[in-house]
């Protein structure tokens, strides 16, 4: 029977490889804090796909009444949006907020919130079909203000 001890040489050695590897962790550990929590509608499950956008609104930018035909989650990375999806009040999130959009929500408002600074959003949509990413809809279709 062969003993299970390591000699020591080699359990230095070991010791010596693992702190030069390049893989271990540097510094301080990674802070996280959850951004949103929501639950999510049934999904068919044959086609299953998420797609990341970055969108940038220049200074007073914005994007005309639009639908997605998935659901959203946006997270607010500089900057300031107005938000507004039909029949729920206008907000406005900030740097480091969140925010879910169920599919085919009339979104009326979606612009900088700032008149001289940018911002910038990455938005994920959450698709089980085949779909546009977004569909603009005609201004007199939104049932409310637009941008």
């Amino acid at each position: 029977m062969q003993s299970s001890r390591i000699s020591f040489p080699l359990a230095v050695g070991f010791v010596v490889l693992l702190a030069s590897c390049p893989f271990r962790a540097q510094g301080p550990p990674a802070q996280t804090r959850v951004v949103i929590t929501h639950e999510m509608p049934p999904f068919d499950g044959t086609y299953l796909k998420v797609t990341g956008v970055e969108v940038t609104y220049p200074p007073r930018g914005s994007s005309p009444p639009h639908t997605h035909g998935c659901p959203v989650v946006g997270y607010i990375a500089e900057g300031a949006i107005r938000y507004q999806v039909k029949d729920q009040p206008e907000t406005i999130y900030k740097a480091g907020d969140s925010f879910y959009e169920a599919a085919n929500g009339v979104h009326q408002v979606s612009a900088n919130a700032s008149d001289k600074e940018p911002a910038r959003l990455i938005v994920f949509f959450l698709c089980d079909h085949q779909a546009p990413l977004s569909t603009v809809l005609p201004a007199d279709s939104t049932g409310g203000k637009s941008p």
